[in-house]
């Protein structure tokens, strides 16, 4: 059983273009209405791994800010039921 794939339609790269670019926060949507799809990818990716690195130092702040604090106290309390755990 062979499987093929279609191929991808120029509509339907400007389509899927045109749902990362709303994807991306109004600064770096500037200057991006008529960019190359090969652009549009590498500005995503590089807000993509923004993200991380923001996500990453977060974590780490909110480690430390656990670690400095009785894990029975109020503000533990609190900081775990917005984490969810």
């Amino acid at each position: 059983m062979s499987s093929r794939r279609s191929r991808i339609t120029g509509k339907e790269i400007n389509e899927l273009a045109s749902k990362l670019r709303s994807l991306l926060p109004e600064s770096r949507r500037r200057n991006m209405s008529r960019v190359s799809a090969s652009k549009l990818l590498k500005e995503t990716c590089s807000y993509i791994k923004s993200l991380h690195r923001e996500v990453d130092d977060l974590s780490s702040r909110l480690s430390d800010l656990m670690s400095t604090m009785e894990t029975d106290s109020p503000q533990a309390e609190i900081i775990r039921s917005i984490l969810g755990s």
